[in-house]
């Protein structure tokens, strides 16, 4: 009696791996946005305004793209439920967690995201397994980010310590998140996207006014309102329809490797754009990140072992 081989995640296809870099982009900037934000609004008002504003971009494109919020009281359930994983926990945490800790520090903390989806996937679900190589991918790329970042700023952990506990409870959120998305898969992108920041602006809005009293707080600066309008448009709206099409075509695990992504993205910005250097530590630390993704994607030792199996015995023939 054969024992069945635990289904693999679908392969990514390089059109999948182009749109894991954009979204790595886009939702990079998101701890810089919030930083700027978190120096004049609480955070729970940040995070009000972060899907407000996605939720009200996203309506008037729905409708012009020729598309519609289902009337299906299941699928707002479900979108509640995603909102609440996907947004209000995690949003709340890593604002919350960014007025104690530096951003580095909670860069290297929510990349745990994916291991946390690994193990969190191969108990819930039959498609997505944990295997050697998916874990050795996870680690090697876990382990760049520390090493992009400065191992230095390691020193930190334990200091903060219910800050940091925040951030990695936010990245466990995330993670229960990208297996209940998969139930999304076939609505488009966009419709789950607007459902979802609808669903959460809904919840956010009576627990900040109890909690904030907005109309109290002081009219924040210009530069913070910007990164209120960058956050909500670019780091949440777009984000998340670039979220919900990878989830449809690949599956929980392989997209939030995105958050392995996110810190290379943003040094990589900014040596390109702004002519920042990049230390050798950095490129070690891309290195090691790319290394961990070739090895979740398998393809490459795939055959590169094959050509291997393959030399002896055409070394005998000859």
């Amino acid at each position: 009696m054969s024992i069945a081989k635990p289904a693999a995640p679908p392969a990514m296809a390089f059109a999948d791996w182009l749109l894991l870099i954009a979204l790595s982009v886009v939702w990079g900037g998101s701890f810089f946005f919030s930083k700027v934000a978190v120096a004049e609004l609480p955070p729970l008002t940040i995070v009000l305004v972060r899907v407000g504003l996605a939720a009200a971009a996203l309506l008037p494109v729905l409708h012009l793209a020729g598309q519609a919020l289902p009337r299906d009281r299941g699928i707002w359930a479900a979108f509640f439920g995603m909102g609440i994983l996907n947004n209000l926990i995690p949003f709340c945490l890593i604002v919350w967690g960014q007025t104690r800790i530096g951003s580095g520090l909670a860069a290297i903390l929510n990349a745990t995201t994916p291991l946390f989806t690994v193990l969190v996937a191969h108990v819930l679900t039959a498609d997505e397994k944990l295997t050697p190589k998916r874990l050795a991918g996870v680690l090697l790329g876990l382990a760049g980010v520390v090493v992009l970042i400065g191992p230095q700023v390691l020193g930190g952990l334990g200091g903060e310590l219910t800050a940091q506990i925040a951030i990695l409870g936010a990245a466990l959120s995330y993670a229960f998140a990208g297996i209940f998305g998969r139930r999304f898969r076939r609505l488009p992108p966009m419709v789950t996207a607007t459902g979802q920041v609808s669903a959460t602006t809904l919840m956010m809005l009576p627990i900040v006014c109890l909690v904030d009293r907005p109309w109290a707080l002081p009219m924040p600066s210009g530069t913070t309102v910007l990164s209120l309008v960058g956050l909500a448009l670019l780091s949440t709206s777009l984000a998340y329809v670039l979220y919900f099409k990878l989830l449809a075509r690949v599956g929980a695990t392989n997209t939030v490797l995105v958050t392995l992504l996110i810190p290379p993205s943003a040094m990589l910005l900014g040596h390109l754009v702004l002519g920042e250097v990049l230390s050798g530590r950095a490129w070690a630390g891309m290195a090691l990140i790319a290394l961990g993704l070739v090895a979740l994607d398998g393809r490459l030792f795939a055959r590169l072992w094959r050509a291997i199996d393959r030399s002896p015995g055409q070394a005998t023939s000859s």
